[in-house]
């Protein structure tokens, strides 16, 4: 039945729009056969199938694809009789439903690919779907029963992912056309990687005219202060105009920036979803081919990363949940007697901390039987006898990676080759990743991937304590809340939240940061759950800013071992946003501060400065406040002593030459190190520092590269501080 070619780029657009929505009737079929839903989210979900049934009926029918019409149709006949249902979805019709999908996504990507004239006529296959479905008055009976899956091995989901070769083609996107309908370009890995360099100049262009605006708007203010001369009021009047310019010109260039990195992020990027996703399918029917019930249960999928990882990493993925299924979950009946829900739960957890990704793959099943894998292992002359005695459990467990190996004595469609786990582990150390395995006998296994990552994004809560704006990972923000007094214990040295029927320690992020003293949350103010490895915070902020999709970076080597922060990313207008550990902000011992520990007082009013010297310092061991001035400087040296001083030669209120002159004018401050930092690197600027009584001086390139520390080091112990 061949389309009429004036329609062929829109049947192409259909197969791409229809691969979308017929993975949320999937998603909403495998959620209609589960238990536990009240009346109300089924007759949602019931209506919902419906409403997409008849969305592919009628787009396939003003396409005048017939067969997809009568496909869709057949379908929903088949859910018509449950419409009203407040049971969940016999298992007998959520194949059929499943099957009828597959046969529709494989006629449309047929039609799409000019191939419509070579298929076979769909009478014979609507007639099997119609036999395989239940009589309406036998829907109701069989709502609790479980059935057998279909005698027809149903094909594959969907169409074939989009192509490694960044053609520009989004399922997403209902208008966007697959690979087949020749709309996109092939574009090189490599040139896009160009492009994202230029992009990333394009923003310290935009930088620097920000930086070249503040610095005409200090010339006017200047040649303000020599008073209203006539002779100055026009150029005053023209460089107060042209800093209006840069200003707006400044504004504009920072939302290219944003718009060529969004544009970047969706050519290079996908959402880890489309790989997880369809594998709840796949679970399922390989649970009912083996007789189990199971579930998947996914974290993180919201996650962007690049295209060329996700589509090597789904064939690991795959293994894996495979091997839980067959290997790892026990039958229902054996899972009751063991105290277990006779449903067994898998997990996918997929999170991003800088440039590593972690993907975890776990299951409640019986765990790994160390004794029998050494056993298998010896039998198969995978294991020597004698090397199987200096082993420990953890290197038993490994076996199951080794080449060959399978606890199966016999082959099965699932299996018993030993080529799964051994195929996951070249798949993600050909991606210079690593795979740990953990297990408790009778508990679960879980499978642990750990893999670099050079493009992708991660949701990141933006929060801000005192002027400081923080990054907090969305994966470890639970809840959000204001404090209220009748939530609230307050102790003699410590303050609790009420939270679900727990008391959760509050921290204060500007305290544990070191901005401020500890002070109990005050009425109204923010409250976020922070959760990281069991454990849960109540975490006090003085605002949240938002939430923001961004790709996180690694630290410089110098301070990547600093314990609060997990990367770094930059906000739109070139902030830099240091993203803080979860771990770390629920760590009891890590609130506590060392008495001998070395204090340093940055002063700069550019925040990505101030940011970025804390966490050298902080690296070094020391102890950090900030201040955004020198005014907020002298107060801070009122109340707090320091050992050493890191200032901003260029400063709008204050400069650091002035700083300098008022610490030596007085007695306590006299002697105090002072290093100055400035943009400027040349040598009229270093003299012009020097010469005013700093100990050192650096450029910000210098402190970016990583000599600070060793700067404030050195300028210690010539001054007899504790270096």
């Amino acid at each position: 039945m061949p389309v009429d070619p004036m329609l062929q780029g829109l049947v192409a657009g259909f197969a791409v729009e229809a691969q979308e929505v017929i993975q949320k009737v999937t998603m909403d079929l495998l959620e209609l056969e589960r238990e536990g839903l009240d009346s109300t989210a089924l007759s949602k979900l019931y209506v919902r199938l419906g409403r997409h049934l008849h969305t592919l009926k009628g787009s396939a029918s003003s396409l005048g694809l017939q067969d997809l019409g009568d496909i869709a149709h057949k379908l929903e006949d088949a859910l018509a009789p449950l419409k009203a249902s407040t049971q969940k979805m016999p298992r007998s019709v959520v194949d059929v439903l499943l099957h009828g999908l597959d046969l529709f996504m494989l006629r449309a990507q047929a039609h799409a690919d000019g191939r419509g004239d070579a298929l076979p006529d769909p009478a014979a296959a609507l007639a099997q779907l119609v036999a395989e479905g239940p009589a309406p008055d036998q829907v109701g009976a069989s709502a609790g029963a479980p059935s057998r899956p279909a005698a027809v091995e149903p094909p594959p989901v969907g169409v074939p992912e989009e192509s490694a070769s960044l053609d520009g083609a989004s399922a997403m996107n209902p208008d966007a056309l697959p690979e087949s309908a020749d709309t996109g370009w092939r574009v090189g890995a490599r040139q896009v990687t160009s492009l994202m360099r230029e992009v990333e100049r394009l923003r310290e262009v935009r930088l620097r005219v920000e930086e070249r605006g503040r610095e005409l708007e200090r010339v006017v203010t200047v040649l303000a202060k020599q008073g209203l001369l006539a002779e100055t009021a026009e150029a005053r009047t023209l460089l107060a105009g042209t800093a209006r310019l840069l200003r707006t010109d400044s504004e504009e260039t920072s939302d290219i920036v944003d718009a060529l990195e969004e544009g970047l992020k969706a050519i290079t990027t996908r959402p880890v979803r489309t790989i997880l996703d369809p594998l709840q399918r796949m679970v399922r029917d390989l649970s009912r081919q083996l007789g189990k019930e199971a579930r998947l249960s996914v974290v993180g999928s919201e996650l962007s990363l690049d295209r060329r990882l996700l589509e090597k990493l789904q064939g690991a993925l795959v293994h894996l949940l495979r091997n839980a299924v067959d290997h790892g979950l026990e039958m229902p009946v054996a899972r009751e007697k063991a105290g277990k829900h006779h449903e067994g739960a898998l997990t996918l957890r997929v999170e991003q901390q800088g440039n590593l990704l972690f993907l975890e793959c776990a299951d409640d099943g019986a765990g790994i039987d160390v004794a029998r894998v050494r056993k298998v292992a010896e039998s198969r002359g995978l294991l020597a006898a004698d090397e199987g005695d200096r082993l420990n459990d953890n290197q038993l467990r490994d076996l199951v990676f080794r080449p060959g190996f399978s606890t199966r004595s016999d082959v099965t469609d699932t299996s018993g080759r030993g080529v799964g786990l051994d195929a996951v582990r070249a798949s993600v150390e050909a991606l210079q990743g690593r795979i740990e395995v953990n297990s408790t006998q009778g508990q679960g296994t879980r499978f642990v991937m750990t893999l670099p990552v050079d493009l992708g994004s991660s949701p990141v809560l933006v929060v801000r304590a005192l002027e400081q704006l923080v990054g907090l990972p969305m994966l470890a923000v639970e809840a959000t809340q204001l404090a209220r007094a009748d939530s609230l214990r307050i102790g003699k040295r410590k303050a609790h939240l009420e939270y679900q029927g727990q008391l959760l320690p509050v921290v204060d992020l500007g305290a544990r940061l070191g901005l401020r003293a500890a002070a109990p949350p005050a009425e109204g103010q923010p409250l976020l759950i922070v959760q990281s490895g069991g454990k849960r915070v109540a975490l006090g902020v003085d605002a949240v800013v938002g939430d923001r999709d961004l790709v996180i970076r690694p630290l410089p080597l110098e301070v990547r071992d600093v314990p609060a922060w997990q990367g770094a990313a930059t906000l739109s207008r070139g902030e830099l946003l240091l993203i803080c550990r979860p771990d770390w902000l629920v760590t009891e011992s890590s609130q506590t501060t060392v008495a001998a520990q070395r204090r340093a007082l940055v002063v700069d009013d550019s925040l990505t400065a101030r940011a970025l010297h804390r966490a050298m310092l902080e690296a070094g061991g020391f102890s950090v406040h900030l201040a955004a001035s020198g005014a907020r400087a002298l107060e801070r040296l009122q109340t707090d002593t320091y050992d050493v001083v890191i200032c901003d030669l260029d400063m709008e209120e204050m400069d650091g030459t002035q700083l300098i002159a008022r610490l030596r004018d007085k007695r306590e401050t006299a002697s105090l190190p002072v290093i100055l930092v400035s943009a400027h690197d040349s040598a009229a600027a270093r003299e012009r520092g020097l010469a005013a009584g700093a100990d050192g001086y650096l450029s910000k390139r210098e402190c970016a590269a990583g000599r600070l520390l060793a700067e404030v080091l050195d300028v210690m112990s010539r001054r007899g501080g504790r270096a």
